[in-house]
């Protein structure tokens, strides 16, 4: 059948192989073209040196096109309606070979596996899928870096000075590792690269456990305060500090994503036949690493929350502290959605909005929280007592009205 195509991908990332114009077309039917990056499939004749077959197979495959597709629920959802993948026997790996039924209609059905399919040949479908692994980790890194770019924006000098000490006790470590992939851009030889890295991961490792502890301890400065003038400092605190903290882990994260692309190529040269098992390994070691980012930023963002909550009930007295606090949660949870984005973490938070005064001034709730910590207060003075009478008389004339509108 002509206009046929065929997907590979490993859940994070989707690989589309076939004639150029039919690629381009499936990727725009589906709205995905715009987002799509070039893929080169070159290297899978020096990965393959198993057999004359697979080769012959890999050499097919190459003359190809490849575009490659970053997986987001929106991007996998689209593709499952256009015709979906299904799973193989090369473990995480998922492929389709679709076919096209007309350019008029462009249906895309599911076709027999032909004699080219990189599915009848499981070394290919392996390689193909340590190739994506790889260029997944490059194009995270990539996106870390432009991160840090803009958070080093919203660093003042005393911010930026504590990363910078951070940072720099991986300095030679991020030396290694990016002297490894300049020579890899050039052809370097996979063993001696390899050779150059190989110590250094232990040190990134301590520098981001460091940071997440940095995260934790954050997370409980808000825990247990009520007063809206000691969350306002400790929220505007954390705002200035997460961003520190943020920009040390995208800046370890970019360094394992790097130091895992020559990983790879090590296992290519040495060990092709452990390739599977190896770049599954880490793709679980990566989910991990996520998984412990999310958890940390995601108890942090649940005390800041708690803190927008208390502001809120609290505007009648303290609207300018309130709502510094809610300016201050809402940037935190912009850096920390930012971050988000390169490690393909969907956020689900929404922003919170200071409540009017005159809102809360209607709400019986907040009149009451009002009066309880005036009339606390008109235990110290005169002059708070008269605040306590006024805020009385106003409830007063308000429930009235309500009354009187009744």
């Amino acid at each position: 059948m002509a206009g046929e195509i065929e997907l590979i991908s490993d859940g994070e990332g989707v690989v589309v192989v076939g004639e150029r114009s039919v690629v381009e077309r499936f990727l725009d039917h589906a709205g995905l073209l715009i987002q799509a990056r070039e893929f080169s499939l070159g290297k899978l004749g020096d990965v393959l040196r198993i057999g004359a077959n697979a080769f012959e197979t890999a050499s097919g495959i190459v003359e190809q096109s490849a575009l490659y597709l970053k997986l987001t629920p929106e991007s996998a959802k689209r593709l499952q309606d256009a015709g979906g993948l299904m799973k193989t026997k090369t473990k995480g790996i998922s492929h389709a070979m679709l076919g096209e039924t007309g350019k008029k209609s462009l249906k895309w059905l599911q076709v027999e596996d032909g004699p080219a399919s990189l599915l009848t040949n499981p070394a290919v479908l392996s390689g193909v899928g340590g190739l994506v692994s790889q260029f997944a980790q490059q194009a995270e890194a990539q996106e870390l870096k432009a991160l840090l770019v803009r958070i080093d924006e919203k660093l003042d000098d005393v911010r930026r000075a504590q990363r910078d000490a951070v940072l720099a006790r991986m300095k030679s470590a991020a030396d290694a590792i990016e002297e490894a992939m300049t020579l890899r851009e050039h052809g370097g030889d996979p063993r001696t690269l390899w050779d150059k890295v190989s110590g250094v991961s232990e040190t990134i490792l301590n520098v981001q456990e460091e940071a997440l502890l940095a995260l934790r301890a954050l997370a409980d400065k808000v825990d247990g305060k009520r007063n809206t003038g000691e969350l306002k400092n400790v929220t505007q605190e954390i705002e200035r500090e997460v961003a520190v903290q943020l920009a040390i882990l995208a800046r370890c994260f970019e360094l394992q994503d790097e130091f895992r692309v020559v990983e790879l190529d090590h296992v290519f040269a040495t060990a092709p036949e452990n390739l599977e098992g190896h770049r599954h390994g880490l793709g679980v070691a990566r989910q991990k690493r996520r998984a412990s980012v999310l958890e940390n930023t995601k108890r942090l963002m649940a005390q800041m929350d708690a803190a927008g909550g208390i502001a809120n009930e609290n505007i009648l007295l303290h609207a300018r502290a309130a709502r510094s606090v809610i300016d201050s949660l809402n940037s935190t949870a912009a850096i920390v959605d930012d971050f988000y984005s390169p490690l393909g973490i969907e956020s689900t938070r929404d922003v919170l909005t200071a409540t009017p005064w005159r809102e809360a001034f209607r709400d019986p709730q907040q009149r009451r929280t009002a009066g309880k910590e005036v009339g606390q207060k008109a235990l110290v003075g005169a002059g708070f007592v008269v605040g306590a009478i006024g805020l009385t008389a106003l409830a007063g004339a308000a429930k009235n009205g309500s009354n009187s509108s009744a």
